[in-house]
Order: C-alpha cells, then structure tokens, then sequence
C-alpha cells in the first residue's frame, strides 16, 4: 500500500519531469505510463524509506533514452510517411532530355562543318557572336549567316518548325 501511495505522491512530479525530458504532451504523457508500469513491475526491487522519487526518476530517464535512441534508429531506417511522396523522381524527363540529345547530336554531324562550328560555340557553347567570331576568325556577319543557315538546317533535321516567320 505504501508503494502506490508513494505513486499518488509523486504523480504530478513526475509528469513535470517527463515534459522537461520530452518537450511534448504527448511524449510525457506515454513516459510517465511507461514508467508507472516498469515501476509497477519492479515494485519488489524498491525498498521503503529509500527515495521513491529518485527511483521514479531514474525509471523515466533509463526509459527516455531508450525511446530516443530508437526514435534514431528509426529514423536512419526510415523516410516520414509524409515524405514518402517526394522519394525517388520521375525518370521520364531525364530519359527524354537524353533522347532528344541523343537526336540533336546526330542530326549536327550531318551539318556541314562550317555551320555545326557555329552552332556548336554560340547554340551549344553559349559563346556570343563576336566571342565566336573571334575563336574562329571570321567576320560576325559570316558567323551571323552560318548560324541562320546552320539553325534552320537543324531544326530541319530534327523535324521541327523554324519559328522564325521566313
């Protein structure tokens, strides 16, 4: 009788600790119910006119850093459900980028050399028209008309609209 007394005693105490522990209600609230039932099970190791108190604590402490340990360990294992949606992605994109590269690559082989030049450094390269101009030494008006040419020809090649109005 003196063992559930001591309980009533201390309930409130050891909610408090519990909180302080968990930063959470509901985390308290199941700490001190996993605690009052180890101290219910083990209530033949506490010995009367010792601290129940200490006893108590020392139970919910042992039991907080077994829940946060495997809180851990479940976490490292796995993603939060709401989470579970964004794991993984859509290869369709990337599996079509690549495809179309693929084309876009072959069809500039078939481009004669002065054109895919230009095409390369100023569509692929991202060089300016006097920058490529310049790398190949030509006037920026010859580099302006291959790469008309070279761009309606791949466009052409690949089966699509030039855009241009011409």
């Amino acid at each position: 009788m003196e063992f559930e007394q001591e309980l009533r005693n201390h309930w409130l105490r050891l909610r408090r600790f519990a909180f302080a522990l968990s930063h959470n209600g509901a985390d308290a609230d199941d700490l001190v119910q996993a605690t009052v039932e180890r101290a219910l099970r083990s209530a033949a190791q506490w010995q009367a006119g010792t601290r129940f108190d200490s006893w108590m604590f020392r139970i919910a402490r042992n039991l907080w850093i077994d829940t946060v340990r495997a809180r851990g360990r479940r976490i490292s294992r796995f993603v939060p459900e709401e989470l579970g949606a964004d794991v993984g992605f859509d290869p369709r994109a990337a599996t079509d980028a690549a495809i179309d590269l693929k084309r876009a690559m072959a069809a500039m082989q078939q481009l004669p050399a002065e054109q895919r030049e230009v095409v390369a450094l100023i569509l692929v390269d991202g060089l300016g028209y006097r920058e490529a101009a310049e790398a190949l030494d030509l006037p920026i008006g010859t580099v302006s008309s291959r790469l008309v040419r070279g761009r309606k020809a791949l466009l052409a090649l690949l089966g699509e609209k030039d855009g241009s109005g011409d």
